[in-house]
């Protein structure tokens, strides 16, 4: 067997791990959407966790398939033809992957998260505890409050 061959099968194996995955994550999403759907949760969060999981499977996908085809060419001789045909592949698939998690975290990729847009309120509560002379919400704590009270301290 020949460099070139061995290479287009990884290429090929890499491919069917994306596809794979993109498949699998699209089944267990539906599945666990009906199963909340079952169990009568509140329609609007059921569709908002199916779309974000079925986002975030299609966003591992999709880093697959360009790692494949980064594989098969760059690892084979290159020509000017295949290196931009590459080129084309990956800025697509890198928009779509930013658009996949914008419409995941509520955000760029390069943006800060912050409280206000973080898209779960364990999220928020995490990213806001412990900042100094804040409560969990982010709010200010008032002089002479304590931490855990909203009662002003006693003074002796």
């Amino acid at each position: 067997m020949l460099f070139d061959d061995v290479i287009e099968k990884i290429g090929m194996v890499i491919d069917a791990a994306g596809v794979a995955i993109i498949a699998v994550g699209a089944a267990i999403a539906v599945v666990v959407a009906v199963i909340r759907l079952a169990q009568r949760r509140a329609g609007g969060d059921v569709y908002r966790q199916f779309r974000r999981m079925l986002a975030r499977t299609v966003l591992l996908g999709l880093e697959l398939l360009v790692a494949a085809d980064i594989v098969r060419t760059v690892a084979i001789l290159p020509s000017l033809n295949s290196v931009a045909v590459l080129g084309g592949i990956v800025l697509i698939r890198t928009f779509l992957s930013f658009s996949l998690e914008l419409e995941i975290t509520g955000r760029w990729p390069w943006q800060k998260s912050s409280p206000s847009n973080v898209d779960s309120s364990y999220e928020a509560g995490r990213n806001s505890i412990g900042r100094r002379g804040r409560d969990r919400c982010g709010r200010r704590r008032q002089p002479g409050m304590s931490r855990g009270r909203r009662v002003p301290r006693r003074r002796l």
